[in-house]
């Protein structure tokens, strides 16, 4: 009986017949998606931030790609738009490949936080970037955060009326559609705008609960013994298609772990990614799958060319206009020299992301700055000097310096100082918890007569996002009370990101080596009369490794250093009245 014959609308049999003369009865889906797309990050990641990350989903891609080629099998690929902007030749690569191409929306949202009109609007930019990348029309979607509720299903009335043949965003839950058992299964949805097809994930129900037993996650986390039984039992007794899917990330066991996440989240993405590729191989020799677009019989026709404009005819005149006088050539300005130097201390991990972060500021600055990069090796001991060699080494202007021990943040950027054959010296933290791209607004801070230039996210214009409360307040005390020892109107003293006048910073003495001497410095260059500039900044968590900052340390030294600022400058001020 099919669903627009019931009583009750979307409510079909359990199992939809597959067609006439189909191929292998299962169906297999695959999200092409990187790390940094995750939902699980969502609170640390914003979307603003994706191109600041190394990109991997070519890995993953290609690596699944082989996968299936080595086992005969066939899926649908769902795409987010952005990446089909970013990569079309990856896309393209899939279809010609022999795969379906499917919609994953455009940026990686759940439902609940769309409206219908905004969902439908992102439909149809997703829509338009995927076929222009995969060079054909694109009939299925699938939601690309999480999955859909039961108070969902009125995007179902959306898609069907964007023209979407099917969905695959169902993955029953608990007992969420107890009332509905057959939506476990292939089924067909009646909505205002015609039939629509949903192909929910497969699930077992122990005790009544139902559990996915078909994708990703769980593929990967629950025992491989109780997973085989429940495929097993579910191809004996359904003769609805068995749907499982996976990640493109989940067969690149190298991607960058983000350490800032809740434990329960890291354990959630990266447990068993070395294991998945293996998994995944013995399904598909156990079991036929192709895509859901074969499934049904659904044609791949090329999508539709766009609008051109017409050119005019020949049988009318073309309108002739006045050329305007020729504009002298203006000469180029000289390029600015700028160094940025990066203290690294057991930073391997986040070298790539460094290294993503770095060429953005290269593109942007280019066409003002001449810049040279210095990168100064703390003393690491984690292979940190053998990937700066390697990711860095080969960059035009590059310095490269090691100290064979660990002397601290303050000695880098110092040693920074003396080897920049610059003026003027940017330093970043090699994490990236500022934007290295706010040096575009930094650097024309330091004009004439100004001496250090730093990033302040205690600025009333400034900002922090996900730092723990207490070592926000720990860094926004010590800062607080640097202010009032010296008399400065600034309000952050301990931040790594500035820009300093490189003559100024070095006739300064400096005593601490540190994370202290980053305080040090700007005190000490303040006392010597010299002019600072503030850029309101926003600080971030770090995403990658781990902080080299000993807490306690570090509280009693800037203790220690706040009293030998009280005295100097009570000594000056005595000095000055005698």
């Amino acid at each position: 009986m099919e669903a627009k014959e019931l009583d009750l609308p979307g409510a079909p049999s359990p199992d939809v017949p597959r067609p006439q003369g189909a191929g292998p009865r299962h169906i297999l889906t695959v999200a092409i998606e990187d790390y940094f797309h995750l939902g699980a990050f969502n609170r640390l990641i914003q979307r603003g931030q994706w191109s600041r990350f190394e990109r991997r989903v070519e890995h993953g891609t290609r690596h699944t790609l082989e996968l299936l080629d080595r086992h005969g099998a066939r899926a649908t690929f769902f795409v987010l738009g952005w990446i089909a902007e970013q990569m079309p030749e990856l896309v393209r690569e899939v279809a010609d490949r022999g795969h379906e191409i499917a919609s994953k929306g455009f940026y990686h949202r759940r439902i609940s936080s769309l409206s219908p009109n905004e969902f439908a609007e992102d439909l149809d930019r997703a829509r338009e970037a995927i076929e222009a990348a995969a060079g054909c029309r694109i009939h299925g979607f699938r939601v690309a955060d999480g999955w859909f509720g039961p108070h969902d299903l009125w995007a179902l009335d959306v898609l069907a009326r964007s023209g979407f043949r099917y969905d695959s965003s169902l993955a029953p839950l608990g007992r969420q559609f107890a009332a509905e058992p057959w939506r476990r299964f292939a089924h067909e949805h009646l909505t205002s705008a015609g039939t629509i097809h949903e192909f929910p994930i497969s699930t077992a129900t122990p005790l009544g609960f139902a559990v996915p037993v078909g994708g990703g996650n769980y593929l990967r986390q629950l025992p491989e013994g109780l997973v085989d039984r429940a495929l097993s039992r579910w191809t004996r007794q359904s003769a609805a298609p068995l749907v499982m899917y996976f990640h493109t990330w989940e067969l690149d066991p190298a991607i960058p772990r983000i350490s800032a996440a809740p434990w329960h989240q890291r354990l959630r993405t990266y447990r068993n990614l070395d294991r998945m590729a293996d998994r995944l191989g013995r399904y598909l020799t156990r079991y036929q799958f192709t895509s859901i677009g074969d499934w049904m019989g659904l044609s791949s026709q090329p999508a539709a060319a766009p609008a051109r404009p017409k050119a005019p005819s020949r049988g009318h005149l073309a309108l002739v206009t006045e050329e305007a006088p020729a504009t002298p050539p203006v000469a180029p300005r000289p390029l600015v020299p700028v160094t940025i130097a990066v203290p690294c201390y057991n930073e391997k991990v986040v070298l790539p992301y460094l290294a993503t972060n770095l060429q953005a500021v290269r593109r942007r600055l280019e066409d003002r700055y001449e810049l040279s990069f210095a990168f100064i090796d703390d003393g690491s001991s984690d292979g940190t000097w053998e990937s700066l060699e390697r990711i860095f080494g080969s960059w035009p202007r590059t310095t490269l310096v090691r100290h064979h021990v660990n002397r601290g943040l303050s000695a880098g950027i110092r040693t920074a100082l003396e080897t920049a054959g610059t003026e003027i010296v940017c330093t970043i933290d090699c994490d990236c918890s500022y934007n290295p791209l706010e040096l575009e607004q930094m650097i024309p801070l330091l004009e004439d007569g100004v001496d250090l230039v730093t990033a302040s996210p205690y600025h009333p214009r400034g900002s922090v996002r996900n730092v723990s409360p207490w070592r926000l307040a720990l860094s926004r005390t010590a800062s607080l009370t640097y202010r009032a020892v010296l008399g400065q109107p600034i309000n952050t003293f301990t931040s790594c990101f500035r820009v300093y006048r490189r003559s100024r910073s070095l006739a300064v003495p400096q005593k601490y080596q540190g994370y202290l001497g980053i305080s040090e410095l700007l005190g000490r260059v303040a006392l010597a009369g010299g002019q600072i500039r503030e850029h309101p900044a926003t600080l971030e968590i770090r995403l990658m490794g781990v902080s080299k900052m000993k807490v306690v340390r570090n509280t009693l030294g800037h203790l220690r250093l706040l009293s030998e600022f009280a005295l100097l400058r009570l000594f000056r001020r005595g000095a000055s009245t005698s």
